[in-house]
């Protein structure tokens, strides 16, 4: 069976994306970090996920960029972005973009796949309804693909570790739907910025969660503080 790392947030991206994984006939090996978010919410969700795809092995990486801070992710007393207009958001990169992230997690995730001879790595990027961050353009994915070939044994003998983003060029309503088709455990997921026992439906994340499933006139099946009047 071939092998695939999968990074795992915890949110609905990542978990759709893993159970395509699954369904491409991959031997799941979940990847998520503990980098000093908000909250630990996302994580509990990432071992459920992990449990649904059956994962061989779930590695939690416990990576501290909250000790740079340089984002309202991993730094409690800078403020989120809230209540914006969905125009606004994608607009200009946000204070929730973590400097580098997607290129830390990456770099660790090809060193885990070079290491067990896995033969891709999934992450749950998408590029159509993005929150403005740069590391979720096809133009990185590419060249991070261009890197993997260059750094890696398995890539200088010719065994390439494909970085696959299923999800890259699907709108969030594409992907909601595409999660119900395959079984993906939506209402498992969390993608609230905020944390807590509800998600806030206030932060850019959960504003583009609720348009998604507007968008694909579906429910979402997450409990919310607060709901948009576009989405009632």
């Amino acid at each position: 069976m071939k092998k695939a790392v999968c990074l795992i947030s915890g949110g609905l991206d990542s978990c759709v994306t893993a159970h395509i994984a699954k369904n491409e006939g991959h031997e799941v090996h979940a990847l998520s970090f503990s980098y000093g978010q908000r909250h630990e919410k996302e994580i509990e969700c990432a071992k459920t996920i992990a449990h649904s795809v059956n994962s061989k092995k779930h590695i939690i990486f416990d990576l501290n960029l909250d000790k740079f801070g340089g984002s309202s992710l991993v730094n409690k007393s800078q403020n989120l972005e809230k209540e914006r207009s969905l125009d606004e958001i994608g607009k200009t990169i946000p204070s929730t973009y973590v400097p580098a992230r997607n290129t830390v997690f990456l770099s660790i995730a090809l060193a885990y796949a070079e290491t067990i001879d896995a033969d891709a790595i999934f992450i749950g990027a998408t590029a159509t309804d993005y929150s403005g961050y740069p590391d979720c353009r096809p133009k990185y994915i590419k060249a991070f693909q261009k890197m993997a070939n260059l750094a890696t044994k398995k890539g200088v003998q010719g065994k390439t570790i494909e970085i696959k983003a299923p999800l890259l060029h699907m709108s969030k309503a594409e992907i909601i739907k595409e999660g119900i088709k395959i079984g993906a455990p939506l209402e498992k997921t969390w993608s609230c910025y905020a944390g807590d026992t509800k998600a806030c439906g206030k932060c850019d994340s959960c504003l583009l969660r609720l348009k998604g499933f507007k968008d694909a006139n579906i429910k979402d099946p997450i409990k919310y503080d607060s709901l948009p009047d576009w989405y009632n």
